[in-house]
């Protein structure tokens, strides 16, 4: 097993261990403390009633006259109350009024419970001034029809001491709480189940991605050794550069098999156009022909042979450059020279038709970052603006340079950017017909400019030009002096 996949598993095991120990103990909590929290509400109602009871003791006697109507017109009542996703439309709570023997006096559900309470423990302790509660079910054996009963003594203060007369006890059958309890349960698992989930996807971000952020941290420490000086605000930057790499792997590794499959995708639909003109060329050299015909027919395989070649050269080139997040080895690059090499290796293919390369760079600029990947970047932009420029024209280079960038821009005096292309030039794989061959490129090169600039923390533009031709801008962050 890979140290990606022991790390992965060994996370969700924790993690599913400590989940399940935690929603384990909560679930079987819940019930308790529900139980607790009614009951507390029980003793309140209690004590209420006692206290009302005993405004209506008559020669130290209880007396339960009012109570029948009341209970009777309470359980009579209908009404809708929506409780935390629990619906209740009756009063369940019951009462009861024992004297100081602990015979019944009153019985809200009706004269078939009256009796003798006294040996009940609420009703018992009730009467000794004691705290009384019990859980008992209605039908013995059958516990779902358990009632929670606490009770509160009354007594009789006219012209006594507060002598306990009786005692008066509030139930609840624990089925009407016991809802609450069983959507508790439920919004708790769900809630366990969702974190589960979550954490599964952090799992799989983290255990595939959790080693090349060590190695991102090591190159950013060779980086800092190998500055000469302490620079805080380059080092600052390098860090956020570094950071900045890590997540966007982590992104990839999310997308990674989406992205793939585009990838494959879009190059068998490039490569079929090439494959079935070699196929066609090649059936058709099996029949007897000219030489002459031969001989184009050769060329047409020879031509798209070296299109497919070039397309793979730089579709590797430009995955290579595509995983990578941060530059392995930078070092100060001087635009104006890097310029002037890159124009000159141009010149002969702006040669053969004309084309006049003019360099404008009044003031130079020095960047941060690898010399032969800009150098790369900028020759990708001149071959582009030579292809595109009409013969006898000028493609013109500019660098340009702020407090904070420098700007390298090439223009050509081509038919510019057609409209419904506007937002597809930085597209892998898509080109459009150069006006002289009416030929298509591989559609990598501007994408290849694209990483480089990200590469670079910069950006990269192509737009029509005032007047006419395309305008091709690449910006740059400088080195400050400060």
């Amino acid at each position: 097993m890979s140290k990606r996949n022991r790390i992965f598993v060994g996370i969700l095991l924790i993690y599913a261990a400590g989940i399940a120990f935690f929603l384990y103990h909560v679930v079987i909590d819940l019930d308790p403390r529900y139980r607790e929290s009614a009951e507390e509400s029980l003793v309140e109602s209690a004590y209420l009633m006692a206290t009302l009871i005993e405004q209506d003791v008559q020669n130290g006697a209880v007396n339960t006259e009012r109570l029948e109507p009341l209970f009777r017109s309470l359980y009579a009542k209908q009404f809708s109350a929506r409780i935390f996703g629990v619906h209740k439309t009756r009063v369940e709570l019951r009462a009861y009024v024992t004297d100081r023997q602990g015979q019944v006096l009153f019985h809200s559900l009706g004269h078939d419970h009256y009796g003798d309470y006294s040996r009940w423990r609420d009703v018992k302790l009730a009467l000794r001034g004691e705290y009384g509660a019990r859980t008992t079910p209605d039908i013995e054996g059958q516990p779902l029809t358990s009632v929670m009963y606490a009770s509160a003594p009354i007594r009789a203060y006219n012209g006594g001491n507060g002598d306990i007369i009786g005692a008066v006890t509030v139930g609840k059958p624990v089925q009407s709480f016991g809802q609450f309890v069983s959507a508790a349960r439920e919004k708790t698992l769900v809630a366990g189940l969702i974190s589960a989930l979550a954490v599964l996807v952090l799992a799989v971000i983290v255990s595939v991605w959790l080693v090349r952020p060590f190695g991102l941290i090591g190159d950013y420490i060779a980086y800092v050794r190998k500055q000469r000086g302490f620079n805080l605000p380059r080092l600052g930057r390098r860090a956020l550069a570094v950071m900045a790499a890590a997540y966007d792997e982590m992104r990839d590794a999310l997308a990674g098999r989406n992205y793939v499959a585009d990838y494959v995708q879009t190059l068998t639909h490039e490569v079929k156009s090439p494959l079935s003109a070699i196929r066609g060329a090649a059936e058709l050299l099996q029949e007897p022909m000219p030489a002459e015909q031969q001989q184009r027919f050769v060329g047409n395989i020879m031509r798209e042979t070296q299109r497919i070649q070039e397309m793979v050269d730089r579709m590797m080139e430009l995955t290579a450059l595509e995983s990578r997040r941060v530059l392995d080895q930078t070092e100060p690059v001087p635009l104006t020279a890097l310029l002037e090499d890159a124009l000159g290796s141009a010149q002969t293919a702006a040669a053969t038709r004309q084309i006049q390369l003019r360099l404008e760079a009044p003031v130079d600029a020095r960047v941060e970052g690898d010399a032969f990947l800009l150098r790369r970047a900028v020759g990708n932009l001149i071959d582009n603006a030579i292809d595109f420029a009409p013969a006898g024209s000028e493609v013109l280079v500019t660098l340009r340079r702020d407090p904070r960038s420098a700007r390298i821009s090439v223009r050509d005096q081509g038919p510019g950017i057609p409209d419904y292309a506007q937002d597809k030039v930085f597209e892998k794989f898509y080109s459009l017909a150069r006006p002289q061959s009416k030929k298509k490129s591989t559609g990598l090169g501007l994408a290849f400019v694209k990483e480089i600039a990200a590469l670079h923390h910069g950006r990269i533009e192509l737009v029509n030009a005032p007047g006419q031709g395309a305008l091709a801008s690449l910006s740059l962050p400088v080195i400050r002096t400060d």
